[in-house]
């Protein structure tokens, strides 16, 4: 819609111009009218002097003509200014409520994700496999993550590491042999191994993961508490890896701006680090740094380079705080 505005402003300029040209074009060719009438009495004499004032006021209305036109195109001008001011800021506030509606959405999506963690965790199969890993134990944990995953789509793989941080077993032994590989030396098994109680949890940045055919994921991970306890000392990690590349895409991709509007426009969502972790157009990704002019907003817009840059940070959702990310829209100005 506010295209449609801006293009109202533009024709009602344009229109304006074309106008006041033409009232222009007319009061010289009065003006020259009344010139030449001046001069035409004056060759006449006495007999012309009637027709003097006639053609005197001739140029006066010429005069007042001019000064009208010049105050009408300076107001329309003023008022087009305003309208396109108005038009610009309505649009970067939409664009802005959009870039926040894009993290809002991813926030809410975690949030599930977290929530996931915590209670699998508590999985008596789960439980027992981490406490005494004997091999029946494992692949019965493994068959009851394989069940979650069938449910649960949005997922690559559920691992289970030991408290020495040795994988023991995992939702999908056949496609991804991580069984044996040592993770003790992520941030995520060891935030996780750190958790306080099992209301806790750890979160690492969207990163590609070798053992998972290097696929972008985010990956969530907590203790496993002796008996399942909330307050049970950690005997292992469950660690979940949330397929990150289709769900963001589907978010970046889905946000409701008009055909037209995004055929000129890129989406985006930004970690802490400026990193572009999701966007429209496919650039970047995990590779590109967006930094963003926020002058210590935490939602804005802005133009740079011809184009409007509107941005939203995380607000959180629930008792998932979020994690510094940023939803942008970038379009043309």
């Amino acid at each position: 819609m506010q295209d449609d505005i801006i293009e109202l402003t533009s024709e009602v300029e344009r229109v304006t111009e074309e106008k006041i040209g033409l009232i222009d074009s007319i009061m010289r060719q009065t003006h020259l009218l009344s010139l030449n009438a001046r001069i035409e009495a004056a060759r006449a004499g006495n007999s012309g002097n009637a027709f003097a004032v006639v053609a005197s006021e001739m140029g006066t209305v010429a005069k007042d003509i001019g000064v009208v036109s010049k105050e009408l195109k300076m107001a329309i001008a003023g008022n087009v200014s305003v309208m396109a001011d108005i038009v610009g800021k309505f649009r970067g506030m939409r664009c802005q409520d959009l870039a926040l509606n894009i993290i809002e959405i991813i926030d809410r999506n975690l949030y599930e994700r977290s929530c996931d963690v915590r209670w699998w965790a508590t999985d008596s199969a789960v439980v027992e496999a981490a406490e005494d890993p004997t091999p029946d134990r494992c692949r019965y944990a493994s068959s009851r993550l394989a069940t979650i995953l069938r449910s649960y789509t949005v997922y690559l793989d559920l691992w289970i590491a030991d408290a020495r941080g040795r994988v023991i077993a995992n939702g999908q032994p056949e496609k991804y042999r991580v069984a044996g590989t040592d993770v003790s030396g992520t941030s995520w098994f060891r935030d996780a191994m750190n958790t306080r109680s099992g209301e806790e949890f750890a979160v690492a940045d969207i990163a590609a993961t070798s053992g998972l055919e290097g696929a972008a994921v985010a990956t969530y991970a907590t203790a496993i508490r002796e008996r399942g306890k909330t307050d049970g000392r950690p005997a292992g990690v469950l660690g979940i890896f949330f397929d990150w590349t289709p769900q963001a895409k589907a978010v970046v991709t889905g946000v409701g701006l008009a055909d037209e509007e995004k055929a000129q426009s890129r989406v985006l969502i930004v970690d802490a680090e400026s990193r572009v972790i999701a966007a429209s157009d496919g650039r970047g990704v995990l590779q590109e740094n967006y930094v963003l002019d926020r002058a210590g907003s935490d939602r804005g817009f802005y133009t740079r380079d011809g184009k409007l840059v509107a941005f939203a940070l995380t607000p959180g959702y629930e008792t998932y705080k979020g994690l510094g990310w940023y939803g942008v829209i970038e379009t043309a100005a």
